[in-house]
Parts: structure tokens; sequence; C-alpha cells
């Protein structure tokens, strides 16, 4: 699960600048920044304002974050087939 950069996504397909976003958010662009680039696990709490700010319910940021790895191998071949049709309705719906 890469959930920094599906927060970095958004955010940037948004047109937030991390300064502006961490601002919203209120958190530093460091803390921001670190959470962009996983080295930071922010609480639960803290992605839910994330997810308010985006615009973005939760749950869709951490399957936007999900890649094959986080599917049982038996279940691979088909996360592989869906996965890029889900993505672009969840992009056309929520405006990403």
């Amino acid at each position: 699960m890469d959930l920094g950069i599906a927060i970095k996504n958004i955010r940037k397909q948004k047109g937030f600048t991390q300064v502006d976003f961490a601002n919203k958010c209120g958190i530093t662009q460091t803390y921001l920044s670190q959470i962009e680039n996983n080295q930071k696990e922010p609480n639960l709490s803290r992605l839910k304002a994330i997810s308010e700010v985006l615009e973005v319910p939760l749950p869709i940021i951490f399957f936007l974050a999900m890649d094959e790895k986080d599917v049982s191998p038996k279940k691979r071949d088909a996360f592989k087939i869906i996965n890029p049709s889900v993505k672009s309705l969840i992009n056309e719906f929520f405006a990403i």
C-alpha cells in the first residue's frame, strides 16, 4: 500500500501546493512531506482530516493506495483486470 503517494497524487490533481494543503489540514509542510514520502504514517484522525480537505472519502484513498501486493495471490489476476477501470471511475466521480 502506497498511501503517501495516493495522497500526493490527489493533492496535486486538486491543485494544492504542499504548503497550502498542509495549512488546511492543520499540519506542517514537513510532516506532509514525510507522509507523502511514506516516512510517517498519520493516525486515523489525521487521515480523516486529510480526506475531508481533499473531498475524497478515506476508503477511496485507501483503495487508490492499493497495489497488487495488497491482494491475495489468488485474486491478483482479477485485481489487475478491474483496478484500472475502478480507478478511472473513482477519478471521474470525485473529480480527481
